[in-house]
C-alpha cells in the first residue's frame, strides 16, 4: 500500500527551477538594454526568518536537496540580491510574505500566535527600511481565529501591511468553517485583501497515489486552493461579509475557465447553503487573481474576460519562479496599453490602497 504523506510532508514551493536559475537570470537581466520598462507591482513574493526554517525543512525530502539548499539564503535576503533582481526587471514594489506553510502547521496554538506576531514585527522592520520598495502581508495563526483577526488589524493599522497571506487550511480546518466568522467579519470591516496561497491538505487523496508529480505545483495545489475558494463562495461567506476580498495566485487556480460551468451545474446541484447571487458573480465582486507562475497570453485573456479588467494583477512568485521570464512576458503580452498598466500595477495599487 502506498503511504500517503501528511501535510508536513509537502512543501509550498512552486517552480523550484526558479531558484536553480537565479544566478543566470540575474546576470541576463543585468544585461538588458536601456529601454523603458513598464512599472510593476508583485504580490506573491516570499521571504524567510530563521525560526521559520524548521517548518520549511520538514518538507525537504520532497524536492532535490541541491535546490532546497538554495532556497533559504535567497528567501532570507531583504537587501541587495532581492533589489538587484527587482531593478533589473522593472519591478517597482513587492508585497512580501513568509514562505509557507509557516505556523499554520504548528500544533501548539500559543506558540503559533507568538511566532506569527514576532514574524510580522520583523517583516515590518524590513518594510520600514525600504517603504517605497517593500510592503507586507501578515502571517497569521489561524488556530485561534479571534487572535488572527486581532493580529490582522494590528498589522494593517500599526505596521501598514496590505492584508494577509494564508497557506491553505490550518491543521485540517478550512476558512469557511463557522469558527472563522469572527475573522471574516474583521476582514470585511477592514476591507482587507486575503491572499489564499496553496497549501497541502493533511492527507494526500488516493487520486495522487503513485503519482508524486501531481502532488504539488503541477496539479494538486491548484485543485486544493480552487476548492478552498469555492467553499468560501458556496457557504455564503461573501454574502455575510461583502467587503472581504480574496486573492488567488497562479492565474486564479483554474477558476476563470470554470466560471460559466459553475452557474450551469450549480443550478442542478444538491445544495446545503443558499446564495444571494450566482456563484460566478462572486468571482467578479470578491475574487481577485494574480498571474504568478503562469506566463500565458491565452490564460491572461481568459482571466480578464471572465473576471473583469480590474480583478487581474501581475505577480512573480519569487524566488520559486523566474523573475525575468515573468517580467518580459507581461511587457510583451497581447494587451492594450491600458490593460497592461492595469494588470502590471494599477489594479494592485487600487485593491491594496497603495500610495502612488
Amino acid at each position: 500500500m502506498t503511504e500517503h504523506p501528511t501535510r508536513r510532508a509537502a512543501l509550498t514551493m512552486a517552480g523550484m527551477a526558479g531558484i536553480a536559475g537565479f544566478a543566470a537570470t540575474n546576470a541576463a537581466a543585468q544585461a538588458l538594454g536601456g529601454g523603458k520598462r513598464i512599472g510593476k507591482i508583485a504580490l506573491e513574493e516570499h521571504c524567510m526568518f530563521p525560526d521559520f526554517v524548521g517548518y520549511l525543512a520538514e518538507t525537504k525530502p520532497n524536492i532535490l536537496p541541491s535546490l532546497f539548499d538554495k532556497a533559504v539564503p535567497i528567501l532570507s535576503d531583504f537587501g541587495d540580491r532581492r533589489l538587484e533582481v527587482m531593478d533589473a526587471n522593472g519591478v517597482d514594489f513587492v508585497v512580501l510574505s513568509i514562505s509557507g506553510p509557516g505556523v499554520q502547521i504548528e500544533p501548539d496554538t500559543a506558540k503559533a500566535v507568538r511566532l506569527a506576531r514576532s514574524a510580522n514585527d520583523r517583516l515590518a522592520v524590513q518594510v520600514q527600511k525600504r517603504p517605497t520598495r517593500y510592503g507586507g502581508f501578515a502571517h497569521l495563526a489561524l488556530q485561534d481565529p479571534k487572535a488572527a483577526a486581532d493580529e490582522l488589524e494590528r498589522c494593517m493599522r500599526d505596521l501598514h501591511f496590505s492584508g494577509a497571506l494564508i497557506n491553505g487550511e490550518t491543521n485540517g480546518v478550512y476558512l469557511d468553517d463557522p469558527r472563522y466568522d469572527v475573522f471574516w467579519e474583521r476582514v470585511s470591516a477592514l476591507k482587507a485583501a486575503i491572499y489564499l496561497h496553496p497549501g497541502n491538505p493533511q492527507v494526500m487523496a488516493p487520486a495522487y497515489a503513485d503519482h508524486p508529480e501531481l502532488w504539488g505545483p503541477t496539479w494538486s495545489w491548484a485543485a486544493e486552493t480552487c476548492t478552498h475558494a469555492l467553499r468560501l463562495i458556496l457557504r455564503g461567506t461573501f454574502d455575510r461579509y461583502p467587503d472581504a476580498r480574496l486573492i488567488l495566485g497562479h492565474m486564479g487556480e483554474t477558476l476563470p475557465i470554470q466560471r460559466w460551468r459553475l452557474d450551469s451545474r450549480y443550478a442542478i446541484s444538491n445544495r446545503r447553503y443558499t446564495l444571494a447571487k450566482k456563484p460566478s458573480d462572486y468571482l467578479r465582486s470578491n475574487i481577485f487573481i494574480t498571474t504568478s507562475g503562469v506566463c500565458s497570453d491565452a490564460a491572461l485573456r481568459c482571466a480578464l474576460d471572465e473576471l473583469g479588467p480590474h480583478n487581474v494583477m501581475f505577480s512573480i512568485d519569487y524566488p520559486f519562479e523566474d523573475t525575468k521570464t515573468a517580467c518580459d512576458w507581461i511587457e510583451t503580452a497581447r494587451l492594450g496599453d491600458a490593460e497592461r498598466a492595469a494588470v502590471a500595477h494599477a489594479n494592485a495599487r487600487a485593491l491594496l490602497r497603495l500610495p502612488v
